[in-house]
C-alpha cells in the first residue's frame, strides 16, 4: 500500500508536466500566428524559402575546402574606394584574420554571400571552415575549432582572430572561447541565430549532438558556468521570425562575465542571417571599430533592436 501514494504522485507530476506542455504549446501557436502572419513576417519566410534553394543548389560546392589566400595590401590603389578606406584607416582590423563557422548538418556555403561582404568592406583574410557532418559531440567540435584557429595563426602571423558563427557554429565557437582557452585567440566572436539558452526544435533530433542542443543540457550548464575574465567580446545577432530557434529569445546572451553586444531582428529567418544587409553592416562596423579593443576587461552589454515598421508587437514570448 505504501506505493500506492507515491504512484499517485507520479501522475500528478505527469499531469501537472502536461498541463505547462499544453499552456507553452498554446502560447507559442499564438506568438507564431503574430509573427509569421504579419506582413514582415511573410516577407521574411519568402526570403528564407528563396535563399534556402539557392543554399541547396550551391551545397556541392561548399563542401570543397577553401584555400586560404594572404592578401597583398601594400599596394591601396588597386583597392576599391571602401576597402581601401578600412585598410588605410585601421591595417589591424583589416588584417585580422575572420573564421566562419557553419552550423548544423550545413558547410561553408552558407557563408558565400557574407565572406563575400565582409571582402568588399576590406576585411583581406576571411576563411569559412568545415567540421565534420557526422559530428556527435559539441565539444569534438570545439577541439577540431581550435585546430582551425591555430593554423590559421601560423599561417598568417597574426595573434587574434574573429569567429562568426552560424546556429551550432556559434556554440562550437563559445565553448571553445569559454571553456577550452579560446579566449588568448579570439578577439570577437559572434553568434547569428545560436541556441545560446537551447531550442525546443533540438527534441526532434534523436541524436547525440541534439541533445546537447536541448535547455538544460550539461554543456549548456557548463557554458552557463563562470567566465571569469574571459576576454572576447560576444556579438549576438538574433531574429524573433527565427523558426529554428524556439523560444526565438533563447539566441540571445546573457551571462555576467561576458562582454555581449546584441542586434535583434524581427523579420529574418533562420537561414537567413547571415544573408540579411543589416546583419552584415552591424557585424563589418563592430569589427572594424578599434575603440572596442582597449578594455575586454570592462564588462559592457548593449543591445540595439532593428524594427521592421510593418511590425509592432509590443510583447513577445521571446
Amino acid at each position: 500500500m505504501a506505493s500506492a501514494p507515491s504512484a499517485r504522485a507520479r501522475l500528478a507530476t505527469a499531469a501537472g508536466g502536461a498541463r505547462t506542455l499544453a499552456r507553452e504549446a498554446a502560447r507559442a501557436a499564438g506568438y507564431a500566428a503574430r509573427t509569421f502572419g504579419s506582413p514582415g513576417g511573410l516577407r521574411g519566410m519568402a526570403v528564407e524559402s528563396a535563399w534556402l534553394v539557392a543554399h541547396v543548389a550551391s551545397y556541392p560546392l561548399g563542401l570543397i575546402a577553401e584555400t586560404m589566400q594572404d592578401p597583398d595590401h601594400y599596394r591601396t590603389d588597386v583597392l576599391p574606394p571602401r576597402m581601401r578606406s578600412l585598410v588605410v584607416s585601421d591595417v589591424a582590423a583589416a588584417g585580422t584574420p575572420i573564421i566562419l563557422v557553419h552550423g548544423i548538418m550545413d558547410n561553408r556555403s552558407v557563408f558565400s554571400v557574407f565572406g563575400r561582404a565582409l571582402r568588399r568592406r576590406g576585411f583581406g583574410r576571411v576563411h569559412a571552415v568545415n567540421y565534420g557532418v557526422l559530428t556527435g559531440d559539441l565539444r569534438d567540435a570545439a577541439r577540431e575549432l581550435r585546430r582551425a584557429v591555430e593554423d590559421v595563426r601560423a599561417s598568417t602571423g597574426a595573434e587574434k582572430v574573429h569567429i562568426v558563427g552560424h546556429s551550432l557554429g556559434g556554440m562550437i565557437a563559445r565553448y571553445y572561447v569559454q571553456r577550452m582557452g579560446g579566449d588568448e585567440a579570439v578577439d570577437t566572436l559572434v553568434t547569428l541565430g545560436s541556441p545560446h539558452t537551447g531550442t525546443a526544435t533540438a527534441y526532434l533530433m534523436p541524436t547525440p549532438l541534439a541533445r546537447q542542443l536541448r535547455p538544460g543540457s550539461e554543456v549548456l550548464t557548463e557554458l552557463a558556468g563562470p567566465a571569469s575574465r574571459c576576454r572576447t567580446r560576444f556579438l549576438v545577432v538574433w531574429s524573433r521570425l527565427d523558426e529554428m530557434v524556439v523560444p526565438q529569445g533563447n539566441a540571445r546572451l546573457t551571462h555576467p562575465d561576458l562582454w555581449v553586444e546584441e542586434l535583434e531582428l524581427r523579420d529574418v529567418g533562420h537561414l537567413s542571417l547571415p544573408i540579411d544587409p543589416r546583419t552584415v553592416h552591424w557585424v563589418a562596423t563592430a569589427l572594424a571599430r578599434s575603440d572596442a579593443r582597449t578594455d575586454h576587461f570592462t564588462r559592457r552589454s548593449r543591445s540595439r533592436r532593428a524594427t521592421n515598421a510593418t511590425m509592432r508587437d509590443r510583447s513577445s514570448p521571446a
